[in-house]
């Protein structure tokens, strides 16, 4: 990353690919780049903060608490996801944190730059539009699975959606080992339920843990209910 100027960097991200020269040049001279390590905020629950935040490499969760520190995982974000575009359209503090998943690298736009960015090229207003439009239909399906589905269904939906390597025999491959804690906080369940659902699914062979932790999952014709 140290090798990459901020023009690059700036290349490299789809949200600003229809820039012109003199926007991405423009855009060169108002970023900084960031590195949060395992485990810090890239943005808080409830904090207001100024900017627009792009990933550049690594992974970061999206977790909203509720008083008593509760937490639930609303959605990973990987690398070309923008990170607190809605507070900065809304001027609102942010509804949820983002969290560093891995060690992740982060291009950080002011907002005022943000602002000249969105008043110049409509691309990039069609772009954010979108990306906010596929934030609520991810919500929309997460409220229905939560209301409708029970704990089995959504375990298997969460790992399906998870694995998304296939290997040589057809299964899919989840690309890191996922934690009972994580997937609970996902699924709104408890850790203790969902250690039980992972053990039927063990058991009737719809996954398989490797060495590396990472879930071999597989497909049968119905999702396990």
């Amino acid at each position: 990353m140290s090798m990459l100027s901020n023009l690059d960097l700036i290349r490299r991200v789809p949200l600003f690919a229809t820039l012109t020269t003199e926007q991405a040049g423009f855009l060169a001279g108002a970023v900084v780049k960031r590195r949060y390590k395992r485990g810090e905020n890239v943005v808080e629950q409830g904090k207001v903060s100024d900017s627009l935040y792009i990933l550049l490499a690594g992974r970061a969760r999206v977790v909203m608490a509720d008083n008593q520190g509760k937490e639930v995982i609303l959605a990973t974000l990987r690398v070309g996801d923008c990170i607190g575009e809605m507070s900065l359209i809304d001027d609102e503090p942010h509804s949820a944190s983002v969290v560093a998943e891995l060690q992740s690298d982060v291009l950080i736009l002011a907002r005022d730059a943000f602002s000249r960015c969105l008043a110049a090229n409509f691309a990039i207003n069609d772009a954010i539009m979108r990306s906010l439009v596929q934030r609520l239909r991810s919500a929309g399906q997460k409220i229905a699975s939560l209301a409708l589905l029970d704990v089995h269904a959504r375990v298997a939906n969460l790992l399906l959606d998870a694995a998304v390597v296939t290997d040589a025999s057809g299964a899919r491959l989840t690309p890191d080992k996922i934690t009972r804690q994580d997937i609970a906080k996902s699924v709104g369940a408890s850790r203790e339920m969902v250690s039980r659902v992972m053990k039927s699914f063990e058991e009737q062979g719809f996954i398989h843990t490797l060495d590396t932790g990472a879930l071999r999952v597989v497909e049968r014709r119905s999702r396990p209910r």
